[in-house]
């Protein structure tokens, strides 16, 4: 008995049979799989973020050592310096102010002294480093050092009456305290306004 070619063979395979469930199965992710996916995600982007905000910690304190660098750099040498002028303005102090007022080759060399030192002020000023002169001004611990008391009941207690030193600060920084007498006896300053829990704020 022969078979008609258009009639489909038993052995032939049908559509949507156990071969295409297979591969339809193959193709699916569980819930598992899209939990370990999740975490993987999450852990990829707290790892990203920690690295930019260290970068970002990174960059802000290279800026602040390239300030501190550029601010601070000639410390060293600026207190060298400084004794130089000390040095000028001791040359100053014995020559006696009669002789200085008067017309004459010593006025004209006390002149070219104070000049040298004014430059030498305005040289260090440009690079940061700036004069502290606290006379009558209130004692300072962070700025000034004191090396004796004055007893002068005409001014407040603790103001600067005598500066035996200028004092120099570079940058916020103090490159030397300013060597001080302060006076004892005098009414005492007015402390600070503080309020007090109880205080209403206006």
């Amino acid at each position: 008995m022969t078979q008609n070619i258009n009639e489909p063979s038993a052995d032939a395979a049908i559509p949507g049979d156990a071969a295409g469930t297979e591969t339809a199965s193959e193709q699916t992710i569980d819930a598992g799989q899209i939990a370990r996916f999740e975490a993987e995600n999450a852990d990829l982007k707290d790892k990203l973020l920690r690295t930019l905000a260290e970068m970002e910690n990174l960059r802000r304190r290279t800026e602040r050592e390239v300030a501190d660098a550029r601010a601070y750099g000639i410390t060293s040498f600026a207190r060298d310096v400084l004794s130089v002028s000390d040095n000028i303005r001791r040359a100053l102090e014995v020559i006696p102010a009669d002789q200085r007022a008067a017309d004459g080759a010593l006025k004209a060399f006390a002149e070219g002294i104070e000049l040298t030192d004014r430059e030498l002020l305005k040289t260090l000023a440009r690079h940061g480093v700036k004069e502290i002169s606290p006379q009558g001004e209130k004692f300072d611990p962070n700025l000034h050092q004191a090396m004796f008391e004055v007893p002068d009941a005409s001014v407040p207690n603790g103001t600067v009456v005598q500066v035996v030193q200028t004092g120099f600060t570079i940058g916020e920084r103090v490159l030397r305290p300013a060597l001080v007498g302060v006076s004892r006896g005098g009414a005492k300053t007015a402390p600070s306004p503080t309020l007090d829990d109880d205080t209403p704020v206006v």
